[in-house]
């Protein structure tokens, strides 16, 4: 673009125009660049325009484009001229000199008459007025009121795009209302579903009659239908999640108006009617889905959602005349029997409880991946099927001939389609248990079903005719040509399977014309059309992925894989007997593995598409972003040198004002502004602000004139060492402004036209301010570090800054100090400490605002936010200097002006759900907020106690720091008290707090913002932009209703504008590094081209939502309790199926806090996992997964679940990895594999070899596959920083996250996403063990690290070791170092990035208090013990006890439901069997050749059982000894407190000495050789736990929520435990559990310290606390945190526990070593001669 001078008016806008739109009514159609499409000059023929049917005169639209001479903006009754007049009015925008089609006076006569109808509460009423108004000001600022009135009529209730006209259509109400009350109605209308024929035409013609009513409609009806609707909402309560069931109850309120019945009554009805009447029953109906009341108190059910009908089940009761009609009173009549105008009156009568059932079963199982994905799995199992069959001759092949004949060759590759169509068949069987049989719902799927059935024969039948007939001698050539027939045919309908969304298969749910499917259309799949550029772009880049992945997979995976086919198909094993088997499993040793080869090669096969996915996606955001013009080839200094003439072409909106004032002076204010106000933030010093602002200086000529600063003036690139602190914030914030600003942004509106919006912050408990004692007390003694001490280490420039300011302060205050320099620097000292020097509060309230505004407060983010206000004013005074004029000096005045347009533009509200329960503090801190910011508003919840035994009445209540302060109770006086329905929370919280607190939002659009979020001025100063973005400011001045479908009410509404975050937490050291890159990958990289694309569903926290789409479709939010978890994905998937577009800008961006200790960024990657195992289950999934077209849906899938879906996938790839290179392993311990010289021919003179060498090729191709598809997750994060920094900064940003290890932590948190989906969709229940906030420095000690990461995680990172010991043994190839990293990683990464893990005396001293942890707990309740953990762990499949019993105890266990039947029989029983079974087999393989002597060996299968199950039986037998001990000693030994836990380490100690002893023995039996025992004990692991597993999930009822029979247990003293009559069966229940618990000590004990073993070498080495430190938080040895202080006391004592317990350590460490090195040094000397051991 030209740079076009600063004398010229504003490049970007049409000439004198500040908006499109400004001359509509003008009817000029020359000079108006849109007039011609769409002012109304081109009416029809025949409709009479709009304007023409009630003559108003012309001049209604407000005039902006004022005339030269005038220099105001302004009509001439200007509010400014005499500010007596009218500045005080609410609603400036709807005044009586502007047209206005009612007064507020009769606006508010309309409402009192509703509330008096209809029973509306008054403070409902009341609010909803104001609502109403503001929304019609917002509307009327920026149209004529007429306008304003229309256009929200037709977003409410009548327009195209709203929500109520489409469900009119959809239940078929046109019929309804059509057919009169001549005959039966609900009859006719369930016949006029079946008829055929004339569909189309008859709802045209009921649109067209729709309209023309709407059209007809007097202004005074439609504001009376906007008010019934809004009064109806704002007291619905939860009913407001419903969308459709508000349409219904909406209607018959309407109906009932409008009857004569209703016109003539006089008495009004008595308030809280439509409460108590509509809404209660409905919301106790959904209420007592999910709760019981027990003793007055609520307590969850134990449902799962499949048996909970939620508020989507019953929302879509609605959507059908059939459900309708099944809505029935309880004289047994349906409601839809009565007359329309009759129904409200009704509702009071009606039996919710009889009407709704599920309309979609959210069953936890993993067969939603198949019904929802299932075109992904035809795409990849049904290609691998193509690929595989075809580069497999072997196989197939007759057993006497090398190669198949050409006919069997087509036809086994033609399977592929077979393999195709039973994907679909089997999904299509789920889906039917996910959908209820009833009305119209199953039927296409039996057609499908029957469909897909004929096609399967199809492609199957071929291959068994011509396999009958292919070994006859002379063929005809008919086989062949079956065969080639079949492989086409199968091509085809794998094909159409992939493409074809299986909701459009034989019946088109989306497109298709009958009405039968209208309301499916209507409310899941109105998605929005994608432009075309668009479109093609998404096209295009799926075809390049596809095509890129099947060429590179054909060659890389499946043609290399051909050769290890060759060589293994037919091999069978000589040689070899088992006692029991003969020869038949060990014989076919090689075709097993090569079985599980072919899975290997499948897993890879799905990862290799993700790998394509990111490398393309990551290309295609690039080139997006340099579209949008966002690159780093544009030199800073061009940037920063342009950013004043950006500022004033971007920023403003200047209609007129060139001609008066220079643009330098209007930008100079802007600019000075964003600087004053990071100087406040202490971002910056006096110095550094001297050189960024403008400054008046005297010109040449003697007139002051602005001095640009020189930093716009002098730039030579990159010397901004001297403008900013380097690497600073400030730096940060000020380039993002300059960069962003070069994008291309919508033109903003004058600030008194622009709409009205609202902040929106959930608050439940996090910090509002923080005290003092948190700021300098240490938390615990793990802490280490004051938070000011933290915080001063992170932000060392700005609190040199902010002290520098305290002590300009102080010195204000004290008067001049003491001249003498000495004294000044001890004086200082303090300062430099803490920030204040006497304590006086407002000292140290400074301090604390200091520390909260870098700390994660409600504080920082409501400063953050309130920068809106400021913004507006700026712009405000900015844009129209006559008003500093107007007022002249009187700036009181001018400030009440600017904080009237400010309040009038934006709102924000806080939702405090516990505001009225806080505690002392609480309070403070939000009066603080209140004084600081009055107007902040504040919704709570009010309890106010009901009548003796009844439910408590609760109110959402409004306050703000306007409100005054009443006398007697000290709270402040509500401005709106509206009662609700019942307690709301009845989800997860987040989603229910913003419900009830929208109904105090104003204005059109709404940002929701968490309560860790911040924002900045200069991105404030963007609003107008943003949501310009929503694409509603230039509304034509043709009524919507004039002619359907005119093209600016057709394009579908933008619901969402997201934009980036940044994470103001990124500069912690590794793990806040990575999580920032996470986001900053996932938030802006793929979020750019997603959206560009039609795919980004997300809506993460800053962005802006359309208020009016959103509320009148179900809210912003989802919130059923478990299912809902993460509620904004929800809404997201909700507003796109709706037809809603979801657009993402790039040039603005919010700041967000994240927890960046090791615990909590994987509590909160679990929660993000058990979010997406929720979402799998959701209807939305299977609606989007069944419905979407081909490239949108891989779009969808890629960007949503495939993220989470992949990570499983890396997970299971490397164990079944491990698994095949275990049976290599064995086949290459056991068999002669051939030498071969290097043409790979085998060398002569080996008889009795096996050529496996191409199989090993195979493995190492497999090992770089694996390493590839791992490593290109960094690839975005290196690219997103080359683009956005440069090249330098990118390298080294990844070296240094090279260098941290932040691979080993990629491979642990890969585990804990996969670990977490699975268990989810498993078990349910989102449980984890909270490991709290705090900061990344605490060291968290190794117990609770421990107990967190052992079931997720460590587990099974030590199973895989030992398989990878076993590989290493046998088969060794440098690649497996790979392996060994990435495995190790699982065990250990916890420890790892926990600060100071490696400083000798802590280790120590956690090893100590490890000991403590595994054996407390059994004489008296610990809150932390490994028994709890054990328990804890089990409760997920037993579940609890449904008794409530009065334990303290009970606050531990989650009110999680117990999984159900069929999950645990497959993952608990069958899944561990398996296993066990597949090692036991290579155990036995191994086994089965003769020794050296030419003895065959005895069976290996009663070896293995002999020492799998010995430690059970031996265990089983000191427990019932133990038991019969305590028993008859316990009762006795009662005085001595310690009596458990003494026969508890008892028996503890004898089941390690058990193990141990086993263990020792099978040793002995294997004759020392290594690698054999280490497969015995793989084969004895698998064992024990499938037989652990079985031991729970079989045979143990539900859990007590106490521990009180384990003290039972050990103490012997069964009585007065409270068990009453179980007190019987209870002990052997508890005999049960303590056999798996022994087994399940010994071996937690003997991991956890080969763990300590592991992590021993690091202290050993000097400094390594050091390095490992610097290494965690980036920061120099010099600047790290100090070694903690203790006094002489805790000195001695620690020294004592470290001498006695590194003594212990060692003794323990060594016992284990000798176990295993003993033996093996002198194994040639230890022979024991026993006839038992030979025949083992």
């Amino acid at each position: 673009m030209a740079n076009p001078g600063f004398g010229q008016p504003n490049p970007f806008a049409p000439p004198r125009q500040p908006y499109p739109g400004a001359r509509q009514d003008y009817g000029e159609p020359d000079n108006d660049p849109y007039g011609s499409l769409n002012s109304s000059t081109t009416r029809l023929a025949g409709s009479p325009g709009y304007y023409d049917q009630t003559p108003q005169p012309d001049f209604n639209q407000r005039n902006y484009a004022a005339s030269v001479d005038s220099h105001s903006s302004y009509p001439s009754i200007s509010p400014f001229v005499d500010p007596g007049v009218g500045s005080n009015e609410p609603y400036p925008a709807w005044s009586q000199e502007r047209q206005i089609p009612m007064s507020t006076e009769e606006i508010e006569d309309v409402f009192i008459d509703l509330a008096q109808k209809f029973g509306f509460q008054r403070d409902s009423m009341r609010n909803m007025y104001d609502f109403l108004m503001h929304l019609l000001d917002s509307r009327a600022s920026r149209m004529t009121p007429n306008q304003a009135l229309l256009t929200l009529h037709a977003d409410y209730i009548g327009g195209q795009h709203a929500n109520y006209r489409k469900w009119y259509f959809a239940a078929q109400l046109d019929l309804d209302d059509a057919v009169g009350q001549s005959q039966n109605p609900g009859l006719q209308r369930l016949k006029s579903v079946k008829g055929k024929g004339g569909k189309t035409k008859n709802l045209d013609s009921a649109l067209n009659r729709w309209r023309n009513a709407m059209n007809n409609m007097s202004q005074y009806d439609r504001l009376r239908q906007i008010a019934l609707f809004l009064l109806c909402w704002g007291e619905a309560g939860n009913v407001r999640f419903v969308p459709e069931c508000l349409c219904f109850i909406f209607k018959c309120a309407d109906d009932y108006y409008r009857s004569p019945e209703c016109q003539n009554r006089v008495e009004p009805v008595p308030e809280g009617l439509y409460l108590s009447t509509v809404i209660k029953p409905l919301y106790r109906f959904m209420r007592d889905q999910g709760y019981e009341v027990v003793d007055g108190k609520f307590v969850r059910k134990e449902k799962d959602h499949d048996a909970i009908i939620g508020y989507d089940d019953i929302n879509q009761l609605f959507w059908y005349p059939e459900g309708l009609a099944k809505i029935v009173l309880n004289d047994n009549s349906r409601l839809v029997d009565t007359s329309p105008s009759q129904r409200f009156m009704k509702f009071k009568n009606i039996e919710w409880s009889r009407v709704f059932f599920k309309t979609y079963f959210e069953k936890r199982s993993t067969l939603h991946l198949l019904t929802n994905f299932n075109r992904i799995w035809i795409l990849h199992v049904s290609v691998y099927f193509f690929y595989t069959a075809f580069n497999s001759p072997k196989v197939y092949a007759p057993q006497n001939k090398n190669d198949p004949s050409p006919q069997m060759t087509w036809s086994a590759v033609a399977l592929g389609g077979a393999v195709s169509t039973s994907i679909m068949i089997a999904a299509t069987i789920a889906e039917f248990s996910y959908i209820p049989t009833t009305w119209n719902n199953a039927s296409h799927l039996t057609t499908r079903l029957i469909f897909l059935l004929v096609i399967l024969a199809l492609t199957v039948g071929p291959t068994f005719y011509i396999a009958s007939v292919d070994d006859r001698p002379n063929l005809s050539q008919v086989p062949l040509i079956v065969g080639i027939v079949q492989f086409f045919i199968s091509v085809v309908v794998t094909v159409v399977f992939a493409i074809i969304p299986s909701g459009r298969m034989f019946g088109d749910r989306v497109a298709g014309k009958s009405r039968k499917y209208m309301a499916s259309q209507t409310f899941t799949a109105s998605y929005p059309a994608l432009g075309r550029t668009s479109r093609t772009a998404s096209i295009a880049l799926w075809l390049l992925i596809f095509s890129c992945k099947f060429v590179e997979s054909y060659f890389f995976l499946t043609s290399s894989f051909s050769s290890p086919i060759a060589v293994m198909a037919r091999t069978k094993v000589q040689g070899c007997n088992d006692r029991f088997f003969g020869t038949a499993l060990c014989s076919n040793q090689v075709p097993f593995t090569l079985a599980i080869m072919y899975i290997m090669d499948l897993i890879l096969f799905f990862l290799d598409t993700y790998l394509w996915y990111i490398i393309w996606i990551v290309v295609f955001s690039i080139g997006r972003s340099f579209g949008l013009g966002l690159s780093i080839w544009t030199p800073w200094k061009d940037i920063y040198t342009r950013l004043p003439k950006r500022i004033y072409a971007k920023l403003l909106a200047t209609g007129e004002m060139e001609v008066k004032y220079k643009p330098k002076v209007l930008v100079s204010q802007i600019w000075n502004a964003v600087i004053i106000s990071m100087y406040r933030e202490h971002l910056l010093s006096i110095d550094h602000v001297q050189r960024l602002l403008y400054h008046q200086v005297d010109g040449p000529d003697g007139r002051r004139t602005l001095r640009a600063p020189p930093f716009f003036t002098n730039q030579n690139g990159n010397s901004n060492g001297h403008f900013f602190p380097k690497g600073g914030e400030a730096e940060r914030r000020i380039s993002f402004f300059a960069s962003s600003l070069t994008t291309a942004i919508p033109e903003p509106l004058p600030v008194d036209a622009m709409p009205t919006f609202t902040v929106l912050v959930p608050h439940y408990s996090e910090k509002i301010l923080l005290s003092l004692r948190e700021i300098i007390r240490e938390e615990d003694q793990n802490t280490r570090v004051t938070l000011l001490e933290y915080l001063k280490q992170l932000h060392p420039v700005e609190w040199d800054n902010f002290v520098k300011d305290t002590k300009i302060l102080a010195e204000e205050i004290d008067g001049e100090g003491s001249n003498e320099k000495g004294s000044a620097k001890v004086d200082d000292l303090p300062f430099y400490c803490i920030g204040f020097k006497t304590s006086s509060p407002e000292y140290t309230l400074r301090t604390r605002i200091w520390a909260s505004l870098r700390a994660q407060t409600l504080y920082r983010t409501v400063s953050g936010m309130m920068n809106y206000s400021k913004a507006i004013k700026l712009l405000y005074r900015v844009e129209n200097p006559d008003i500093v004029h107007n007022f002249g000096g009187n700036t009181e005045r001018l400030e009440r002006e600017l904080e009237r347009m400010a309040r009038r533009k934006f709102k924000f509200a806080i939702s405090m759900q516990r505001f009225s329960k806080f505690n002392k503090e609480e309070q403070e801190n939000a009066e603080f907020l209140l004084r600081a910011y009055p107007d902040l508003q504040i919704a709570y919840l009010d309890e106010e106690p009901g009548p003796k035994g009844g439910e408590a009445r609760l109110f959402s209540v409004l306050i703000d720091g306007h409100s005054e302060i009443d006398e007697q109770t000290g709270k402040r006086k509500p401005k709106f008290r509206v009662e609700l329905p019942g307690n709301p929370i009845l989800g997860d919280g987040k989603s229910d707090n913003q419900n009830h607190a929208i109904i105090f939002y104003r204005g059109e659009y709404l940002q929701l913002i968490d309560a860790n979020q911040d924002n900045y001025l200069e991105e404030c100063l963007k609003i107008r932009n943003i949501l310009g973005e929503f694409e509603e400011y230039s509304v034509s001045s043709q009524s919507p209703y004039a002619q359907w479908g005119h093209k600016e009410f057709n394009k579908s509404p933008v619901a969402i504008v997201g934009t980036r975050e940044y994470i103001f937490s990124e500069n912690i050291g590794v793990l806040g590094d990575i999580a920032a890159g996470k986001e900053q990958t996932f938030g802006t990289m793929t979020a750019r081209a997603l959206a560009w694309i039609g795919g980004k569903l997300h809506y993460g926290h800053p962005d802006f939502l359309n208020a009016t789409f959103m509320n009148t479709r179900g809210g912003v939010s989802k919130a059923q309790k478990g299912l809902h978890l993460n509620e904004d994905i929800f809404a997201g998937m909700n507003a796109f199926g709706r037809g809603g577009r979801i657009k993402h800008s790039e040039y603005y961006q919010c700041g967000k806090g994240r927890d960046l200790g090791f615990g909590t960024i994987l509590n909160f990657q679990t929660k993000i996992g058990t979010g997406m195992g929720e979402q799998m289950l959701s209807r939305e999934y299977y609606y989007l997964g069944t419905q979407l077209p081909i490239d949108r849906f891989l779009t969808f899938y890629y960007g949503h679940p495939g993220f989470h879906i992949n990570n499983i996938l890396v997970i299971y790839s490397i164990q079944v990895f491990m698994l095949t290179l275990v049976y290599l392993g064995t086949l290459n311990k056991q068999l002669l594999i051939c030498r071969v010289d290097s043409q790979a021919n085998v060398l002569p003179g080996q008889p009795g070899c096996y050529n496996l060498i191409p199989v090993f090729d195979w493995v190492r191709r497999c090992i770089i596959s694996i390493f590839l598809v791992f490593f290109i997750a960094f690839l975005p994060l290196f690219l997103q920083e080359l683009v956005e920094r440069g090249t330098g900064s990118a390298l080294l940003r990844l070296g240094k996250h090279f260098l941290s290890l932040s691979p080993i932590f990629e491979v642990f948190s890969t585990q804990i996403y996969s670990q977490s989906i699975l268990s989810n969709l498993t078990f349910g229940g989102a449980r984890y063990i909270a490991t709290g906030r705090g900061f990344a420095t605490t060291r968290i000690n190794f117990s609770i690290l421990y107990s967190r990461f052992a079931g997720p995680s460590i587990y099974m990172g030590m199973r895989n070791l030992l398989l990878l010991l076993y590989a290493t043994m046998s088969i060794w190839i440098p690649h497996l170092i790979y392996f060994w990293i990435s495995i190790l990683s699982l065990c250990i990464a916890p420890f790892v990035f926990n600060p100071h893990q490696f400083s000798f005396a802590d280790f120590i001293i956690d090893y100590r208090e490890f000991l403590r942890w595994m054996s407390r707990g059994n004489s008296r309740t610990k809150a932390s013990s490994w028994y709890g953990y054990c328990r804890l762990s089990r409760t997920m499949i037993t579940g609890y006890k449904k008794k409530k019993l009065g334990h303290p105890s009970e606050k531990l266990s989650g009110d999680v439901p117990r999984a159900t039947w069929r999950s645990v029989i497959f993952s608990e029983v069958l899944w561990p069997l398996c296993i066990s079974t597949i090692f036991v087999v290579a155990y036995m393989f191994v086994k089965s050749f003769p020794d050296d002597t030419g003895r065959t060996p005895p069976s290996p299968l009663i070896r293995i059982a002999v020492i799998a199950i010995g430690p059970v039986v031996w265990n089983a037998a000191v427990l019932v000894a133990l038991f019969f001990i305590s028993l008859f000693l316990g009762p006795m030994m009662e005085s001595w407190a310690k009596f458990g836990s003494v026969v508890a380490a008892l028996a503890h100690g004898l089941s390690l000495l058990g193990i141990v002893a086993f263990f020792e023995f099978f040793w002995f039996l294997e004759l020392w050789d290594a690698s054999h025992a280490v497969l015995g004990i793989i084969c004895i692991i698998a064992i024990q736990r499938a037989i652990q597993k079985i031991l729970i999930a079989v045979f143990l009822t539900r859990e007590y929520k106490h521990d009180e029979t384990n003290r039972a247990w050990w103490t012997g003293k069964w009585y007065g435990r409270g068990l009453g009559t179980s007190a019987m069966s209870q002990p052997a229940r508890e005999f049960i559990v303590k056999i798996v618990e022994m087994s399940l000590w010994s071996s937690d004990f003997l991991l956890a310290h080969v763990l300590l073993i592991i992590l021993t070498p690091p202290i050993l080495i000097p400094y390594a606390n050091r390095l490992h430190s610097t290494m965690l938080f980036w920061l120099r040895p010099s600047k790290q945190i100090r070694a903690p202080l203790y006094s002489t006391k805790q000195k001695r004592t620690r020294r004592w526990i470290v001498i006695k317990y590194t003594f212990v350590y060692t003794i323990v460490v060594a016992f284990l070593a000798a176990l295993i090195v003993l033996p093996a040094l002198f194994r040639d000397h230890i022979t024991f001669n026993c006839s038992i051991c030979r025949s083992i």
